[in-house]
């Protein structure tokens, strides 16, 4: 049997239009494509083909079905050798193995959670649009916000009520055992053995696997006491873990794969407002500090990433470590900066989509520039605070993987910083040769440490 983590990588890694594409032409309408069936002959297309929702349907035969579907049935392969094929395709490795106990037992259980997450995005979003406190505080919340009733149900955002036991209740009488809502972090069991609610009178945003398979919530309180945490999000599980999760992955997937490029933003909201201003190539790290399996995660589908930053000074140099991040993972990156008091979401709310996809392109820098322009009022009129500028650029440049790479931003930054191109060269060696900065450190006198750069990540060699 093959492993449920070499599955769930297939699952992820496939995308449903490039793999139907091997076999049929299928041409873009809206959001989705179609295409005349393969599976029976027909002169007008009736095959559709939705990239978000990862899935393929015919309404001329009825056929229907994931990427894994597709495979089995135009090839006439049976489950195992349908995910097979996928893999050579896209360079995974299956092999079979038997199963054991243990992993049986983890595969039911995280299966278990699976359909748990998913009976209650379900409940929240009945309880948004057809409950009287769903329509009067959470939909209205919504469109407040600016969000269309499309771009709400497409993100399947949702309400929970304020009984503090309503999705609980509703779960068990469902059938739903006890340990899987515990587990799955929806419901908080006390001593005595009584459910209660974890989010309860709060909007709720579902998180999705990069398969679509809804695995976690963010749920914001609507209230303006301060005593109250503004969001809450589901503790980790055996589903979920919120290092190797970005919102709004499974909706971007196919958008940052077409161009090359992903845009990354904070919060939920950025993603919805770009998303439904056009912009859809776009993830956020949900409020947490950027990781690498989240970068990995990224690379999968695009070689660029562009990091939007709202106009917060103290945020953005909080931040900015992420730029080196993914410097080190091969990533090329851009910066764009918004005016100040400016997030992605307000922009995009204050504009049209014309003019946010304008400022998008015409407000692009590469790292080198933002960082010098982030750090240059300071260091114009300070010779030392120069030095640290100069450092903090280098110990960037010298984390790209590429020498190719290296070589080129060395040579833009000698002609920007006006340093010797030699020097830089030679900084660079030099850091590359460290692998942590506390060894870098002790190489320094005392008084130069103060100037070095405060972050350089471990490099491989």
């Amino acid at each position: 049997m093959i492993s449920k983590s070499t599955i769930d990588k297939i699952l992820d890694t496939a995308q449903i239009v490039d793999v139907i594409n091997d076999f049929v032409t299928l041409k873009k309408r809206g959001a989705n494509y179609i295409a005349c069936c393969p599976f029976h002959n027909e002169k007008t297309p009736s095959f559709s083909v939705s990239p978000s929702k990862g899935i393929f349907k015919c309404f001329g035969c009825g056929k229907a079905g994931n990427v894994v579907n597709f495979i089995m049935e135009h090839e006439q392969l049976g489950y195992v050798e349908a995910l097979k094929y996928l893999g050579r395709k896209y360079g995974i490795e299956v092999t079979d193995q038997e199963e054991s106990a243990e992993e049986q037992q983890n595969r039911l259980k995280s299966e278990s959670l699976m359909v748990v997450s998913q009976f209650a995005s379900e409940f929240y979003s009945n309880t948004l649009w057809n409950s009287p406190s769903g329509q009067a505080i959470g939909l209205t919340y919504f469109k407040e916000r600016g969000f269309s009733e499309k771009t709400i149900r497409k993100f399947m955002l949702g309400w929970a009520p304020s009984e503090r036991d309503a999705l609980s209740n509703a779960a068990i009488r469902t059938g739903y055992k006890k340990e899987y809502l515990v587990s799955a972090g929806l419901s908080i069991e006390t001593e005595n053995g009584k459910l209660f609610d974890r989010f309860y009178e709060r909007v709720i945003f579902p998180i999705h696997s990069v398969s679509g398979k809804v695995i976690a919530f963010g749920g914001r309180t609507l209230k303006t006491d301060k005593s109250t945490a503004k969001y809450i999000n589901s503790p980790e599980s055996e589903i979920y873990v919120k290092s190797k999760s970005l919102y709004g992955i499974f909706f971007a997937k196919s958008a940052i794969s077409k161009f090359q490029n992903c845009y990354l933003v904070e919060g939920y909201t950025d993603v919805l407002s770009l998303h439904q201003a056009g912009v859809e190539n776009v993830v956020a790290s949900s409020g947490t500090s950027l990781t690498s399996d989240q970068i990995r995660l990224i690379r999968r589908f695009s070689p660029a990433v562009t990091i939007l930053y709202d106009g917060d000074a103290a945020g953005i140099k909080a931040s900015i470590r992420g730029i080196d991040m993914l410097l080190e993972e091969g990533l090329q990156v851009k910066v764009v900066l918004f005016p100040d008091g400016e997030d992605p979401d307000s922009f995009a709310r204050s504009h049209s989509p014309e003019e946010l996809k304008e400022f998008l392109k015409d407000s692009e820098q590469d790292f080198i520039t933002f960082k010098s322009n982030l750090l240059a009022e300071e260091a114009r009129q300070d010779p030392l605070k120069k030095v640290q500028l100069i450092s903090d650029v280098v110990a960037s440049i010298a984390v790209i993987p590429d020498a190719i790479s290296r070589s080129v931003y060395i040579e833009d930054c000698s002609r920007r910083l006006n340093i010797d191109e030699k020097v830089l060269v030679q900084e660079v060696r030099r850091i590359r040769q460290k692998k942590q900065y506390g060894v870098y450190s002790q190489t320094l006198p005392s008084e130069e440490r103060r100037y070095a750069p405060e972050y350089i990540p471990v490099i491989r060699t």
